[in-house]
């Protein structure tokens, strides 16, 4: 049996996954109401194509507040990100760790699957389990699974991206390997705890430098007076050569926050690291300096007159974690800028002031609309949009008219 501990965005996912192969499995969450939900048949996340898998799983899985001996224990416990220290602090996975190797059956399996530091595995959780393992006189294996999906597109990525498994013993890992097969279409690699630890923070860091690049240029070509976009579309035709899009900044739970971890551990390192981070976390302060450009150019001194199109960290989905929008009126708070509109058809729930869930309502209170993500929305929008200005941050409106980064 495989217990899946900790039933959020990735724990109950791959849950539903498993069972819907055939595993028998109990999703289990401290949380009792979100066990009592899916005890009731109502899912606690919204992702294309999860209610057929829960359908199938239904027959393979349990959801429990209380902990079950397994064969198998899979953690997908969050970690909590503190935005002082740049650090994750991992207590919740420590805490897991250590609730599961006191009641496990000898010979047992515990997957990490949480987003954890390069290290984590050997630092916090070995000593807890060497430690439990000679008290209670039985052997637990360790391993290390990291996820590998995003909001959005989480049953599909659970199928197709490549996977890679980190274990101290071959064999443990093969037979992991062999479960994730049963799902998974796309390659598992195996490998040691410690390479897939870095291997996790090392594809998030690739991706930030690389969003970074395309953010430096905008910023460039913004001086001097070219539009980086278009330079973009030219240098990418080169055969060598893919720039990203440039944007208001970088979000979510893992780009915005893995290259920290090399920062944190190899400060005299990590310097190309560190300027990436720096320029991504510059951007919600150069688009308010676009803002403020736009506004004086038009004559506008009302913020009530200013609307925010998008909270959510990217397109399509509605997680606001680490959201550019949040940093954007974080700041303008910060300058004593109160007022501005906020609107974004995926936020269901207030979660900021003077936050519209009309669009309608939304744009004709405004004069100028800034576009902070790429909904789909927005991307046909144009004619409800009208004459408003426009700071477009995410290049989908192609008017002429329209300012961007």
């Amino acid at each position: 049996m495989i217990s899946v501990v900790g039933l959020g965005y990735i724990g109950l996912p791959t849950a539903l996954m498993f069972a819907a192969s055939g595993e028998q499995v109990v999703g289990y969450d401290r949380n009792e109401q979100i066990i009592h939900m899916l005890q009731q048949n109502t899912l606690t996340i919204d992702e294309p194509g999860i209610k057929e898998i829960y359908k199938k799983a239904l027959p393979y899985i349990e959801f429990s507040s209380e902990l079950m001996a397994s064969d198998i224990y899979i953690v997908a416990v969050p970690t909590p990100y503190n935005k002082n220290s740049k650090k994750i602090n991992p207590y919740l996975v420590i805490d897991a760790v250590e609730e599961i190797v006191h009641d496990c059956p000898s010979d047992a399996i515990v997957v990490i699957e949480s987003t954890i530091s390069p290290g984590t595995i050997d630092v916090y959780i070995r000593p807890i389990v060497n430690r439990i393992e000679q008290e209670k006189g039985k052997k637990v294996h360790l391993v290390h699974a990291p996820e590998r999906i995003i909001p959005g597109s989480m049953i599909r990525e659970l199928r197709n991206n490549a996977r890679t498994i980190g274990a101290d013993d071959s064999r443990i890992g093969t037979l992991i390997k062999s479960k994730y097969s049963l799902f998974c279409e796309g390659d598992i690699i195996l490998t040691d705890i410690k390479t897939a630890e870095m291997t996790k923070v090392v594809e998030n860091t690739y991706r930030d430098v690389n969003i970074a690049f395309a953010n430096e240029l905008s910023k460039i070509c913004h001086v001097a007076g070219i539009d980086v976009n278009e330079v973009i579309r030219i240098a990418n035709m080169h055969p060598r050569v893919s720039i990203l899009s440039p944007g208001p900044g970088v979000g979510g739970h893992c780009i915005a926050v893995d290259p920290w971890f090399l920062v944190g551990d190899y400060p005299q390192l990590a310097k190309l690291i560190l300027a990436a981070r720096t320029v991504n976390e510059s951007m919600p302060d150069f688009v308010m300096e676009r803002m403020a450009f736009v506004m004086r150019e038009h004559h506008i001194h009302n913020l009530e007159r200013v609307g925010i199109y998008g909270l959510t960290y990217k397109e399509n989905i509605a997680d606001t974690r680490e959201s550019p929008s949040l940093q954007l009126l974080d700041k303008m708070q910060k300058h004593m800028a109160f007022g501005v509109k906020v609107y974004d058809p995926y936020v269901m729930n207030d979660i900021v002031e003077n936050q519209y869930h009309d669009f309608k309502q939304f744009v004709s209170s405004i004069d100028f609309l800034v576009i902070m993500v790429a909904h789909d929305e927005i991307k046909t929008a144009e004619s409800e949009i009208g004459d408003k200005i426009i700071l477009d941050c995410r290049n989908v409106i192609h008017s002429q008219k329209v300012y961007r980064l």
